[in-house]
């Protein structure tokens, strides 16, 4: 079952390509995070000493209470890390996983239909969170600072609050229902019941407190205890199946990255149960196996346009069949992100007609917009963080467990709960993701870096079923040697197999490239701003390190100096 992940192991041992000058470092700091807030409280603990992972526990926290809508304690995340003294990446895996109580028709009614609000709204929906131990995990293992100390600027933003801005109250809106039917959400999060002002101020004393409880135990003092108790009784009482032996059961799990190559550019991302490194691997050979083919190819011409919807289409259609939490399915994640396979696919790409989704092979079926957030960070020593973060849909399950200020995801959504059935992101799945008691759900969360001797590249994005082709925009800018804000800012072009449309921003094709496109089959829907990228750059030719917030969000990128002790 494992037998994958060793091999990625190995490639990434025997790369024929490693960092030119390793020792070098950025003599610069840099954070990108998708609130202010956060990305002081980066800033804050970097020039308090602090290395990148701290500056990460810092910022998790700190979104955890400035971004209810995005994440929180009460979700999970991919953490992609690189140590610049041992030269090592590492993924930390902290997604949820189904209680024990989980069953594979839990959201089926009794004629075997799917009940899709059961799966994102009320705490059944909601996975055992795993933010909590990364945390732990990140500062103990890979921090200088005392977890207390990164966790403190996220203690006083819910002590004296945020003040709610637009983003924040379009997104209230959207969830004011089911917000307004829980009464600690409804405390919470609205006003008297009602959406609240701009300006208007969050205060969160109750998960302060749940914050000051980790700080001084760690992991234990939120899985295990007086609050899991709380926090299990809790989701209970409000119509879940939390046990106190699944809080107590969580672990983060360290895993080895996939490790892809592209126009001379090592390409790291998250592994499975992120479904993005395995996609983007199988995106960019296909899309490089057409480009040799076309002998060249400009990534914005009609013809390249038509080549990056096609690889796309191909490895979502994969995703759906094959890829689970690695822990509890085999998957051909070494055929799948192979060269040859990818030309195998390439060959059955029309450089004049697209393929329709239902000409491919069916998913064998047998008996993830601003919800969500990223970071990216980078100390003066060159370790460096991609983190992509989730409570789901925006603010979870909407339910807020009593007298814990931790707001529940509804991440089991994730799942596939019938094959073939799609999710609230309209992603399809087989039997790979199934539901099933521990099991981690697939996401599409890709934190990535993209490196070569002149460049490190640090990047992600939220925005569910589109995360994966977003990077994938970004990947190909870096790529293209353009600079980051080129990177977030770029309008974005995604197709994922089914619903068998392309998705596009304005601004992303001229009239006449759609009507070429058209007339090869494509069908389009114009969408508006999709996606909250935050990215760095490492130029190590000159040394220059950038950074970038997507100008879609309401987030913030700085690059300083180190000070002076």
């Amino acid at each position: 079952m494992m037998r994958w992940i060793a091999l990625l192991a190995l490639v990434a041992l025997i790369a024929p390509w490693r960092l030119a000058a390793a020792g070098e470092t950025p003599r610069q700091m840099a954070v990108a995070t998708a609130h202010p807030a956060a990305t002081a409280a980066g800033r804050e603990v970097l020039q308090a000493g602090g290395n990148a992972f701290d500056a990460a526990v810092a910022v998790t926290a700190v979104l955890a209470v400035a971004e209810p809508y995005s994440s929180g304690l009460g979700g999970g995340g991919f953490y992609l890390l690189h140590q610049s003294d041992s030269d090592r990446d590492v993924m930390i895996d902290a997604r949820e996983r189904a209680p024990g109580r989980a069953t594979r028709d839990m959201y089926l009614d009794a004629e075997g239909e799917p009940q899709p609000q059961r799966s994102v709204d009320g705490a059944l929906a909601a996975g055992i969170p795993g933010i909590p131990a990364a945390l732990d995990h990140l500062a103990g293992r890979y921090g200088r600072l005392a977890l207390g100390e990164s966790l403190q600027p996220a203690i006083t933003v819910a002590r004296e609050g945020f003040e709610v801005t637009p983003m924040y109250r379009r997104l209230a809106g959207f969830r004011r229902e089911v917000l307004a039917d829980d009464p600690g959400s409804r405390e919470i999060f609205l006003d008297a019941g009602e959406l609240p002002e701009l300006g208007h101020v969050i205060r969160q004393p109750a998960l302060a407190a749940t914050l000051e409880h980790i700080a001084r135990e760690g992991r234990d003092g939120f899985y295990q205890g007086e609050l899991a108790g709380r926090l299990a009784d809790g989701v209970r009482k409000a119509g879940g199946i939390w046990s106190r032996s699944d809080l107590a059961d969580y672990r983060v799990v360290e895993r080895e990255p996939v490790v892809s190559r592209f126009r001379g550019f090592e390409i790291i991302s998250a592994a499975p149960p992120s479904s993005g490194g395995v996609a983007l691997a199988e995106i960019l050979n296909t899309y490089g196996a057409l480009v040799r083919r076309a002998g060249g190819l400009d990534d914005r011409s009609v013809l390249g346009l038509h080549y990056r919807i096609e690889a796309m289409r191909r490895a979502y259609r994969d995703r759906a069949e094959y890829l689970g939490d690695p822990d509890y399915v085999d998957m051909p994640i070494e055929r799948l992100t192979s060269a040859d396979y990818a030309a195998g696919l390439a060959v059955g790409i029309s450089p004049e007609q697209a393929t329709p989704s239902s000409a491919l092979a069916p998913v064998i079926i047998e008996p993830e917009g601003p919800h969500t957030t990223h970071f990216s960070i980078m100390d003066a020593d060159g370790n460096y963080v991609a983190a992509t973060l989730s409570i789901n849909y925006p603010f979870g399950a909407g339910v807020t467990v009593p007298g814990t200020g931790v707001l529940l995801n509804d991440e089991m959504d994730d799942f596939s709960q019938k094959p073939g059935v799609p999710n609230v992101y309209g992603l399809i799945g087989a039997e790979a993701n199934a539901i099933a008691p521990g099991k981690r759900p697939l996401s599409s969360m890709s934190p990535t870096f993209v490196r070569n001797d002149e460049l490190v590249g640090v990047l992600g994005t939220p925005g569910g079923s589109r995360i994966i082709t977003m990077v994938l925009g970004g990947v190909l800018a870096a790529t293209r040697g353009e600079p980051v804000a080129d990177w977030v800012a770029q309008p974005r072009i995604h197709h994922q197999h089914l619903p068998d449309r392309v998705e596009v921003e304005p601004g992303m094709l001229s009239e006449d490239q759609r009507a070429e496109l058209e007339l090869m089959g494509h069908l389009f829907e114009v969408r508006d701003g999709f996606g909250n990228m935050q990215a760095l750059a490492w130029w190590r030719a000159d040394g220059r390190l950038e950074a970038a917030s997507d100008p879609r969000g309401e987030g913030e990128a700085t690059v300083f100096a180190v000070e002076a002790p």
